[in-house]
């Protein structure tokens, strides 16, 4: 083929430069003059014994016999009495000795191979659908991963995957207990592009990005490194639920430009805490009562049945039937990206210009999962949206 050819038909070449390096791989070879020297001994069998009474008569019956000896199965239903038949069969017990002893190695070093490389997290990962991602990795980790599994049920260990560059001894101590064996683990840093599509963030429904601290950073290296991942994760998929850790909030509008659907400000958190504690008020344990997985008490979101949605606040006060105290609404829950194309595709429906602009602009500055507590009766609510109740027992709908 000319080189005009090779310019014109880029595939074609690319496929004869497949075959031909798999025809020249050494694998192949080797396997070649295997089944060469096999069909030669078959043949002589059969052609020295097919005389004989040991029951080699056809082409069939030699290499059944050839089948059976190199495979070491031997069942003796079948014995060659020739002289070169003897040879023949002495040389297959030989071949078939140091060829299943051979893959039997190749085996054994494919697995333990595989297995080393998928407790270092180096492991090409299958297509995996609607998985959960968890990127970084911080202090009492494995508390953070039971975590994840007590608050969401509907998630399996198999279906978690782990993307972090910490230390193995630490990856080790969760692989070791027998709730984490089936949790997927990759090494590499989330931040970069190729590590995430590796990790299948393409179908990935929901991600996790904790603020670092598998290596020596700083806080604002780490802050910046949760933003670049949250803006690489939402370019690369779009759909997905995004919930990122950060300890500045001069981070939160870069998270926020970047439609991060929840953002975790640890330090705000902690300091708040500490300073409602200091008023002597008891605050911390109402506070931590509200939040804990260890009580029966406690914030629950529960759905809004359909019939109130576009109806008042009051009116859905009014029909519920449970001891519950329902203190607000929570507008615009779910993926953020769902919610912008259903208020997208609203907004174009008025025919006057004027308010199209409008609700477009209403569209830009839409954010997701804001609560609003205690509205007046009179408030509409809207699609999309979530009760928010103070109790943990099961919330009765009408």
């Amino acid at each position: 083929m000319r080189r005009d050819d090779d310019k014109k038909y880029p595939g074609i070449r690319k496929f004869f430069s497949k075959i031909a390096g798999f025809f020249t791989n050494p694998s192949v070879i080797a396997a070649f003059i295997i089944f060469v020297i096999l069909t030669i001994i078959m043949l002589v069998i059969f052609v020295s014994e097919r005389k004989t009474n040991s029951h080699i008569n056809t082409l069939f019956d030699a290499i059944w016999y050839t089948i059976v000896t190199i495979t070491t199965v031997g069942y003796g239903d079948i014995t060659p009495e020739s002289v070169f038949g003897r040879i023949s069969a002495i040389t297959l017990l030989v071949v078939g000795v140091a060829i299943f002893g051979a893959l039997s190695g190749k085996f054994a070093s494919f697995l333990l191979d595989r297995q080393q490389k998928k407790d270092r997290g180096l492991l090409k990962m299958t297509k995996m659908k609607n998985h959960f991602l968890i990127c970084g990795w911080k202090p009492n980790f494995e508390k953070i991963l039971e975590g994840v599994l007590a608050a969401n049920p509907e998630i399996s260990a198999e279906n978690i995957v782990l993307l972090n560059n910490a230390a193995l001894s630490e990856i080790e101590v969760i692989q070791s207990k027998e709730k984490f064996k089936s949790i997927n683990y990759l090494r590499g840093d989330f931040t970069d592009e190729q590590t995430l599509i590796k990790a299948q963030i393409k179908t990935a429904e929901r991600v996790l990005i904790l603020a670092d601290a598998s290596e020596n950073y700083s806080t604002l290296e780490i802050d910046s490194r949760t933003v670049l991942a949250v803006i690489t994760i939402k370019n690369l998929n779009p759909k997905i639920y995004c919930v990122a850790e950060i300890n500045d909030s001069k981070f939160e509008k870069h998270l926020s430009l970047a439609h991060c659907d929840e953002i975790i400000l640890t330090k705000d958190y902690e300091q708040n805490l500490l300073v409602q504690a200091s008023s002597g008020k008891g605050m911390s344990h109402i506070l931590r009562e509200l939040i804990s997985e260890d009580t029966e008490s406690g914030i629950v979101l529960a759905s809004i049945p359909d019939k109130f949605v576009g109806v008042t606040y009051g009116e859905y006060r009014r029909s519920l039937k449970t001891k519950d105290i329902l203190v607000g609404i929570l507008e615009n829950t779910g993926n953020f990206y769902i919610r912008r194309q259903e208020a997208l595709a609203e907004a174009q429906k008025n025919p006057d210009m004027e308010k199209i602009v409008s609700n477009l602009r209403k569209v830009k500055t839409l954010k997701s999962n804001i609560p609003v507590f205690n509205p007046d009766d009179e408030y509409i609510i809207p699609d999309s949206s979530k009760a928010i109740f103070i109790h943990g027992s099961v919330v009765k709908e009408a």
